[in-house]
C-alpha cells in the first residue's frame, strides 16, 4: 500500500517538473520583453505610402512592436526628428520632404482618415491600415 502511495507522489512529481519545464521553454525563461515589444507572435500591418506625384507603395509589416511608428522606424520606412508634439516625420520609403522649402509634409492616416494622434503613439490594431501620404 504505502509503496503505490509513494509511486503516485513521484509519479506526480515528475509530472509537475515535466509540466514546468514545457511552460518555461514556451514562455521565454522568464525574458522580459524590451519597451514596445511584446513576447507575442508577430503582429502583421498593411502600411502605405503615397508620394508627392501620386505614385502608392504597398507594404506589409510584419513585427513584435506595439507602437506602429516604433515598427517603421525598425524597418527603415519612416524617420524624421523629436519635438515638442512627438516624432515629426520627414522621409518615408526614402523620399524626404522638407515644409519650409517646398511645402510639403508627410500626413499620417489610419484606414484613409487623418490620424488623430501621431505616428509615435499610435497603438498598431488588427485590421488597420496606416498610410504616409505627401501633402501640400
Amino acid at each position: 500500500m504505502q509503496k503505490t502511495r509513494m509511486k503516485k507522489t513521484l509519479s506526480a512529481l515528475v509530472c509537475a517538473v515535466l509540466v514546468a519545464a514545457i511552460a518555461l521553454g514556451t514562455f521565454g525563461c522568464g525574458q522580459k520583453p524590451t519597451e514596445g515589444e511584446t513576447n507575442a507572435v508577430t503582429t502583421e500591418f498593411k502600411f502605405s505610402v503615397t508620394d508627392a506625384d501620386g505614385k502608392t507603395t504597398d507594404f506589409t509589416v510584419s513585427t513584435n512592436k506595439k507602437i506602429v511608428g516604433e515598427a517603421l522606424q525598425d524597418e527603415g520606412l519612416i524617420s524624421g526628428e523629436e519635438g515638442q508634439y512627438g516624432l515629426y516625420v520627414k522621409t518615408v520609403n526614402g523620399i524626404t520632404l522638407d515644409y519650409d522649402k517646398d511645402g510639403m509634409y508627410w500626413a499620417f492616416y489610419i484606414n484613409g482618415e487623418m490620424a488623430p494622434a501621431g505616428v509615435d503613439m499610435t497603438e498598431i490594431k488588427p485590421g488597420e491600415v496606416y498610410a504616409f501620404k505627401a501633402e501640400k
